[in-house]
């Protein structure tokens, strides 16, 4: 096995992506934030089109059922087909919301893994990559969503799953054994990220295989689509090498780099459009935060299309200071590989932080569900045929009902719906009293 060998970042100074000449070659034609965007979002994608459904969430008030879920004093209505772009304030139903279907974009692969899998995927394709090596918890969404759309391209996945394996398998679990090969890790050694995924890829290369990682993968995109003077089409590079070795990917978990932000930027990109938000009204973009990913990506999209959109995140995993930790993160990763001709003070912009991380309206250790949230998402679904899940989607609708309720027909919200409503399953099975209740509940 071998560390693939990629061009330094000095090979890239020159020229960047899409043979765009450097800062250096051409001093004065820096292009704006829309036409920087308009360059970078010129790829290959995995999603064909960026094309997401909106919804309008009309709240009312109620009085509190007895027994009810967290949410029993508010009901909620539906409404498939609102008015958009400049007709969507012209019925104005009250207390509303809309929300963003990412939910529905594959029936196995979670929205917002979707997106972050958006621009990585072909990027892996065209440098012949056989194997792609990532890890995840035993209900892991996003190892799901590798081995899914990896088996969709005719890549072979393996997942390092944390734990043991399940007495039954369901939810994400049963996906990722499904359509990946899955190898059960100990905690102990799956505390050891990098070291684990290094180890488990160099032994799925084999002796005469390869193992990259996908910031080199970028890295060598830059320079060989440029010295090609071509656009970022596929290289049609041969899977593996000539004497048929594996070339192994590695992602990290949760694909948590600045590549993944690409497809948020194409969603935003999508969602500005005139017929749609558009570019010129304010809203508050509400989304739960595992890693942090989704909401810097919607961020730093708006940023760069000069969109008045304030992105407010549910902090769900860890600490406000490990998610602003993660935020700059990512800005300076996507700064490094792709930023080459925007002005420093443009860029610069970013610096003060363009995400509000808030707590979730009850919070608790990651992972846990409270009393009466199994209820309150029955009653979502009931209520608006919308399924939630208690850890990551009812965060959000229960802030963006309560950023709603307080500022009634101002609040110009919007909520993302990442999606992750297969992780129902495998909480059925370790809150079997919560979910038990279910029958007994009283019906609206």
């Amino acid at each position: 096995m071998k560390l693939h060998s990629f061009p330094t970042k000095t090979a890239l100074t020159a020229i960047n992506k899409n043979g765009f000449p450097s800062a250096q070659a051409l001093p004065n034609a820096k292009p704006n934030g829309e036409q920087f965007m308009s360059k970078l979002l010129d790829r290959r994608w995995t999603l064909l089109i960026p094309d997401t459904k909106i919804h309008q969430i009309t709240v009312s008030f109620t009085e509190g059922r007895k027994g009810g879920g967290l949410l029993s004093n508010v009901s909620f209505s539906n409404n498939n087909h609102p008015h958009l772009g400049k007709k969507m304030f012209e019925d104005n139903p009250g207390s509303s919301f809309y929300i963003v279907r990412d939910d529905l974009l594959h029936p196995f692969v979670n929205g917002n893994k979707a997106r972050k899998l958006d621009g990585l995927l072909p990027l892996i394709e065209d440098h012949g990559v056989t194997d792609v090596v990532t890890c995840g918890g035993c209900q892991s969404a996003h190892a799901a969503a590798v081995a899914v759309s990896c088996a969709e391209r005719g890549l072979k996945s393996h997942l390092l799953l944390r734990g043991e394996q399940p007495q039954i398998l369901t939810g994400y679990n049963l996906i990722s054994t499904i359509y990946g090969n899955v190898t059960y890790v100990p905690r102990s050694f799956y505390a050891h990220r990098e070291g684990m995924l290094q180890t488990h890829a160099s032994m799925v290369a084999g002796n005469n295989g390869s193992v990259v990682y996908c910031n080199e993968i970028i890295d060598a995109s830059l320079a060989s689509q440029t010295l090609q003077f071509s656009k970022f089409v596929q290289m049609d590079a041969p899977r593996g090498t000539e004497n048929n070795s594996n070339k192994v990917a590695i992602v990290n978990e949760g694909a948590g780099d600045a590549v993944a932000l690409l497809g948020l930027f194409r969603l935003v990109d999508y969602l500005s459009q005139d017929h749609l938000l558009g570019k010129t009204r304010a809203f508050n973009f509400v989304v739960d935060s595992g890693t942090g990913t989704t909401a810097v990506g919607l961020g730093l999209g708006a940023m760069y299309l000069g969109l008045p959109w304030k992105i407010t995140a549910i902090m769900l995993a860890d600490t406000i200071d490990s998610y602003r930790q993660q935020e700059r993160r990512l800005i300076a990763q996507f700064k490094s590989q792709f930023c080459y001709l925007l002005d420093s003070h443009f860029l610069n912009r970013a610096n003060d932080g363009i995400v509000n991380w808030v707590d979730r309206f009850h919070p608790r250790k990651f992972g846990n569900i409270l009393e009466g949230e199994i209820d309150a998402c029955q009653q979502v679904a009931q209520q608006t045929g919308i399924l939630l899940d208690p850890v990551y989607t009812l965060a959000a609708w229960e802030t963006a009902t309560q950023i709603t309720c307080a500022y009634e027909a101002d609040a110009n919200l919007v909520m993302l719906h990442t999606g992750g409503t297969l992780g129902m399953f495998g909480l059925a099975q370790r809150y079997k009293s919560h979910f038990g209740k279910l029958n007994n509940a009283i019906k609206s």
